[in-house]
């Protein structure tokens, strides 16, 4: 049993089946038995594939557009739960040199608000994908 993404051969993380039964915009019956990975590729169609290879899902089964995919566009949602684009934080640093996102983010997961296992595609917390992003527009010229 191949554990790679069935079109561009890349291996994807495990998400728990849970995530994507939330993420799908499909008939819940569709879904085999067995494990599933996600496919951070930009450049690759498919979001979620079965390890045995039977299924794949691109972004038009899901309920949400994927950030992995869309890394550059500011409607990009980076973060889920606390519904952080990459435009209002890019927004956020140009117009204050600064963001304020890793401390609201942090300060909810503190609090017990962050529900990232069910609504982040990737099925686990957003904040490394928000501190890569701001130390990345925060270093561009």
């Amino acid at each position: 049993m191949s554990k790679t993404c069935p079109t561009n051969g890349a291996l994807g993380k495990r998400v728990d089946t849970q995530i994507v039964k939330a993420m799908l915009s499909l008939p819940l019956n569709i879904l085999g038995v067995g494990n599933y990975r996600f496919c951070t590729d930009p450049d690759c169609p498919t979001v979620y594939y079965s390890e045995d290879g039977q299924q794949v899902f691109v972004e038009d089964d899901l309920r949400e557009r994927i950030y992995q995919k869309h890394v550059n566009e500011k409607e990009s949602t980076i973060c889920y739960c606390f519904n952080h684009t990459v435009g209002s934080i890019s927004s956020e640093i140009t117009e204050s040199g600064k963001t304020t996102a890793v401390e609201e983010i942090t300060a909810g997961i503190k609090a017990g608000q962050c529900a990232c296992d069910i609504r982040n595609p990737q099925g686990d917390c957003c904040l490394g994908n928000v501190r890569a992003f701001v130390k990345e527009f925060s270093i561009q010229p």
